[in-house]
């Protein structure tokens, strides 16, 4: 099993650290543009391959894609951060260009690679995977669902005062501020309804934290988070790799699935070894219809202003 990400800065580091460490993979290559920066993040976290137990080899290369090939899974996360103040929308003219050429350059080394999408605005850098790679819709993936589903879960065991442990939710639609969709009416405590533990004004608290959970942490960080997305990623390869056969909430391009078409948006999925396995079809109230409704508008608004 090998796996390339593309982009050797704190995300894409990130990602390869947590992928190592789960001891799943034989290989991880990181690619960058910047002379020296991909070798030099590979030979650190090797270096720690002793301390941290694994044997997973990790190596990097300035831009030479056919260090690559052979990968079963690659991930994007090129393209600028987040800056503060900026939305991901705001992110796409300069993304869109990066996200093109660097799918280019792995689906010609590695033609049956699934893909696994980080750079933001992801839902459209995940639809423009599709409209230029050529790949089948299963091996296309959009990271955002799983690392939103993760902060939900955090902002719940924080209201519950309860172990994360004890914890499960889910976040659907798009991957942004306003087009989130925390499932409170999923959100469970050990199996029972977490409404049944929160006022009406702690799970506003909830859902609208979540919802700015990026734009907060790049408010204090003065860029955008890099752990938890990592972790995300790994989740999502090694569900993969393994073929757990794991349902993660994910961006993915929908065929009528959710009443759209045409278009990537956040959905729970089996994952496993052929990357989307299966689209789940879950129930959502009146209201979840209604504002899965409204993020597919605004990503289609978005999405208008890609150039192929």
């Amino acid at each position: 099993m090998k796996v390339t990400v593309v982009g050797a800065g704190a995300v894409g580091a990130s990602c390869a650290e947590y992928i190592a460490m789960k001891n799943f993979c034989s290989e991880v290559v990181l690619v960058d543009i910047k002379e020296g920066f991909a070798e030099g993040k590979a030979m650190d976290l090797m270096q720690t391959a002793s301390l941290n137990g694994f044997d997973t080899k990790i190596t990097g290369t300035t831009g030479d894609y056919s260090k690559t090939a052979g990968s079963h899974v690659a991930v994007i996360t090129s393209g600028i951060p987040r800056k503060p103040g900026m939305t991901r929308e705001e992110l796409i003219g300069i993304n869109a260009g990066i996200v093109k050429d660097v799918t280019e350059n792995l689906v010609k080394n590695s033609p049956d690679v699934i893909i696994i999408v980080v750079s933001n605005p992801m839902d459209t850098m995940a639809y423009l995977v599709h409209k230029t790679s050529g790949l089948p819709k299963n091996k296309i993936i959009g990271m955002g669902g799983a690392l939103d589903s993760a902060r939900f879960k955090y902002r719940l065991a924080e209201a519950l005062e309860a172990p994360i442990s004890d914890v499960d939710g889910m976040v659907i639609a798009a991957h942004s501020d306003t087009g989130m969709l925390p499932l409170l009416s999923k959100a469970t405590r050990n199996g029972v309804p977490v409404t049944e533990f929160l006022s009406t004004e702690k799970q506003n608290y909830v859902i609208e934290e979540t919802k700015v959970g990026g734009a907060t942490l790049t408010k204090l960080l003065g860029t955008s988070a890099w752990y938890a997305p990592g972790a995300a990623v790994s989740v999502m390869v090694q569900a993969i790799a393994c073929d757990q056969k794991k349902m993660i909430p994910c961006s993915l391009m929908l065929d009528g699935e959710y009443g759209e078409s045409d278009i990537c948006l956040g959905v729970p999925a089996i994952i496993g070894a052929n990357g989307v396995e299966k689209i789940v079809d879950i129930t959502l109230t009146e209201e979840e219809k209604a504002k899965f409704a409204e993020a597919a508008k605004a990503v289609r608004e978005v999405n208008g202003d890609l150039k192929f």
